[in-house]
């Protein structure tokens, strides 16, 4: 829903996917969990595609989850890139050069009458822990991107998701190097409350975090973060909130721990569009603002971003 519906700006790059997988890989492997075996297989001579690299990420994290998922008791999860050619990708029936991106597991597999909805907005298999918008956003952004997307799979079997995406003659362009792939991280030592209902992305949000030198108090919603900043007897520099949440949502979180600790400045994290956003009285263009799903040199940046604004607004920059 959030492809079909966003307003984000795309900015379509000349990029080597293999860069997207090597920012992304440290953290698809933290989601995972230690029960899954992940494996990467990089064509070295990758041809280069033009796409958003942002969607490229989008495509992973959805690709990752979805294994991670068919495999509730372990199994082995492979990320591969491979140069390959497919009839009908470039928009003719000519043959056409593209790069390959496979994400395949050893999971549960589907059936031939689930594989045939499986890119149908809202149509999930998991009950109540599935939106069915996942597999359906992938589709979308393969599509505008002018590639193609295949699934094979059959119960008991596993699952492999091949993505082609039409290849770029010539040298690459702007954003060739994903944006995000600067090996120098933004670190920092200062104290921050998360907020975040759902326990996958506050584990991987928390590691993430921790890693970078962050003390990190974590919340699972708003009354236990209002809860663990009143017990807090030192400073918390920055809250990184989700915006909808059960209960409380992260801009009245925000309004309420802001007036006991008025220093403390706000990131706000969501998946939704800008129409839901300003629901919840969040606007992008007047708060720091970090779209899901992310990467974790997106997060450290942002949160530094966020950070740095409290000293410039408090003057002690």
């Amino acid at each position: 829903m959030l492809a079909f519906s966003r307003r984000d700006f795309i900015a379509p790059k000349v990029l080597d996917v293999n860069n997207i997988v090597d920012e992304c890989e440290k953290m698809l492997r933290r989601l995972i969990g230690e029960d899954v075996a992940f494996i990467t297989e990089r064509e070295p001579a990758l041809y280069q595609v033009r796409v958003d690299p942002g969607q490229v990420e989008q495509i992973l994290l959805n690709l990752v989850v979805n294994a991670r998922d068919a495999m509730p008791r372990g199994g082995r999860l492979t990320v591969r890139t491979r140069n390959g050619s497919s009839n009908g990708t470039c928009g003719s029936n000519n043959t056409c050069h593209c790069a390959v991106l496979e994400v395949a597991d050893t999971g549960v597999g589907m059936d031939q009458t689930i594989q045939e909805r499986i890119f149908e907005p809202f149509f999930t298999t998991k009950g109540n822990r599935g939106t069915g918008l996942g597999l359906a956003t992938v589709h979308d952004i393969v599509l505008k991107a002018g590639g193609r997307i295949q699934v094979k799979s059959a119960p008991g079997q596993g699952s492999t998701f091949t993505i082609c995406l039409p290849r770029v003659e010539g040298p690459a362009g702007e954003g060739a190097a994903h944006p995000a792939k600067s090996t120098a991280r933004p670190l920092g030592t200062e104290t921050l409350l998360l907020a975040e209902d759902e326990e996958d992305v506050r584990t991987l949000i928390q590691n993430t975090l921790q890693s970078l030198g962050y003390t990190v108090l974590t919340a699972s919603r708003g009354s236990e973060a209002l809860a663990i900043s009143k017990r807090h007897c030192g400073p918390i520099h920055l809250l990184v909130t989700d915006v909808v949440m059960p209960e409380t949502s992260g801009r009245e979180l925000a309004e309420h721990l802001v007036a006991a600790r008025p220093e403390m400045r706000i990131l706000y994290l969501s998946g939704y569009t800008d129409d839901a956003l300003l629901r919840h009285g969040v606007s992008k263009a007047e708060m720091v603002f970090l779209q899901k799903p992310f990467t974790a040199a997106a997060l450290a940046v942002k949160v530094r971003e966020a950070l740095d604004a409290v000293r410039i607004h408090s003057g002690q920059g």
